[in-house]
């Protein structure tokens, strides 16, 4: 039972993609959360423009895909790029580079809508002043809070710094943040009063690189990258003019007619925090790593990194399951967060690097001719690719499918038709029973309630799919599988136990 004098199971700090996802796994697992932001409202801008394949999933898999567009209103683009190489993604089955052109502020919309219906409480205009000593080796976290109507205190046996890169709470909780720091600086805007040919991989040049999309009609999103633009202080300003000096530089296209909407500039600095968790407090999305953008892969990482968490943060502060479960968090997401920075680091030096990273893009545009290299850097931009380490059962002789996401799959079940994504919108593990096997449903039933037990069958047209060969697989409500069947249920009830908690007492 929550201790009343909590002001809830858990706080989140930031409501941006990231705090607002994990607001939502949240209440999806019977965790009461409160969501502060500092902000008074959205500020309507959008660093994002998309995400990426494996970021769809995630959201396909809580039934939310469908709010940000159907059919030709969500553009799925084949076609992505590793450092500016351009090449089909498909070659990996599954995986397009990603939905494009949606705006960072709708995904926040989205996002908002479906937490707040769910019951999370989203509070605006509340900046975190403080953290208590005592989180570290107490049961709660205790913050003072700047609110619209004066300072408080709030207590909640969990704290979540989804806060971005500058994060309050990562530095509040005295949490490493290691990493290189910015060597250039890198402008973006959304500019009106132009008409600008659509650069959506955008295209390397001698002066440095520049990227243009459409977003709605007269507005363009610009990214322009000088080659010798010096790194700037995270307090500085950018002008229009400036953007528009340094788009002419490198295209010779002068837009010094048109304004901009909003202007802002990053860089290519990286970091990830050492520890993703220190006692009551966690790390999620920017405020855990930062990187250069490339690819969509920050926001979408920080969804992935909340659809890890918040079901097992669900898990442990309702009862359901102990403590132990939060600390493969970091064991699971740390190495993704560190396998990001390296990725981008290697574009950055492909695509930003100008004549002397000429002869490394020559050798890779090669190396794209080949199938396996297309699946491999296709596997590592979309984050179709993550296998979490599931431990001592996780070896060479382990399942393949084992630690990875689930695809999306046709299942015929005891209602009609459905698929492996469905299955999870409740945000609850699933057991996929393919056989109609007895004894498997009748292993499950002490976790029924926290895993459904599901009795389908596979198409025949995916019969070479993943599940070939297998009676049975669990799935965790991320959509990983944790454990594999065939011809019993080995190993089930050590997985069940591990995931979702002791057995239930009848």
């Amino acid at each position: 039972m929550q201790d009343t004098t909590m002001d809830a199971d858990v706080i989140v700090v930031g409501a941006g993609p990231t705090g607002l996802m994990l607001a939502g796994e949240l209440r999806l697992g019977g965790a009461e959360v409160i969501v502060l932001d500092k902000l008074a409202e959205p500020t309507g801008q959008s660093r994002g423009l998309g995400f990426t394949a494996r970021a769809m999933e995630v959201f396909d898999q809580r039934g939310i895909l469908p709010r940000f567009g159907q059919g030709e209103s969500l553009e799925v683009s084949p076609v992505g790029h590793f450092g500016g190489v351009q090449f089909d993604f498909t070659a990996l089955e599954g995986a397009p580079f990603g939905a494009r052109g949606i705006p960072q502020s709708q995904t926040e919309a989205v996002l908002a809508e479906w937490a707040a219906g769910l019951g999370a409480d989203i509070r605006r205009g509340h900046e975190v002043l403080a953290l208590a000593d005592g989180f570290r080796d107490g049961d709660h976290a205790e913050i003072t809070v700047g609110t619209p109507d004066g300072v408080r205190r709030m207590r909640a046996p969990f704290l979540v710094g989804c806060d971005g890169g500058k994060s309050t709470v990562r530095k509040l909780a005295g949490i490493d943040f290691p990493g290189t720091e910015a060597t250039r600086a890198m402008f973006l805007a959304d500019v009106t009063g132009v008409d600008l040919e659509p650069r959506y991989l955008g295209e390397a040049l001698p002066n440095g690189m520049v990227m243009a999309a459409p977003l709605k009609e007269g507005v363009h999103r610009i990214i322009v990258c000088p080659h010798g633009a010096a790194a700037r202080s995270a307090d500085d300003t950018v002008t229009f003019e400036e953007v528009a000096k340094a788009w002419e530089h490198i295209t010779g296209e002068d837009i010094s007619g048109g304004g901009a909407e909003w202007v802002s500039f990053f860089s290519d600095a990286t970091r990830q925090a050492a520890e993703y968790r220190r006692g009551r407090v966690l790390l999620a999305g920017d405020a855990a790593h930062i990187h250069l953008p490339a690819g969509g892969q920050g926001l979408s990482t920080g969804v992935q990194d909340a659809a890890n968490l918040g079901w097992k943060l669900a898990a442990v502060v309702t009862g359901r399951a102990g403590d132990a479960l939060l600390d493969t968090y970091h064991a699971e997401r740390h190495p993704v967060g560190r396998r990001l920075l390296m990725n981008t680091r290697a574009q950055g030096m492909v695509f930003l690097g100008g004549d002397q990273a000429e002869p490394l893009r020559r050798i890779l545009t090669e190396l794209t001719g080949y199938d396996v290299v297309r699946r491999h850097l296709a596997g590592i931009v979309s984050h179709l690719d993550i296998r979490y380490d599931l431990g001592e059962d996780d070896g060479d002789s382990a399942h393949p499918l084992l630690g990875r996401r689930l695809p999306r799959l046709p299942l015929t079940g005891p209602d009609g038709a459905t698929d492996t994504f469905r299955l999870l919108h409740a945000g609850r593990g699933v057991l996929l029973d393919l056989t109609g096997d007895a004894g498997l449903r009748a292993a499950a039933a002490p976790w029924s309630g926290r895993v459904d037990v599901v009795t389908a069958t596979t198409s025949p047209a995916d019969r070479d799919s993943v599940l070939a060969g297998l009676d049975a697989v669990l799935v965790r409500p991320d959509g990983h599988v944790a454990w594999t069947g065939s011809g019993g249920t080995d190993g089930l009830h050590t997985a069940l136990t591990r995931w979702f908690g002791a057995p239930a007492e009848h």
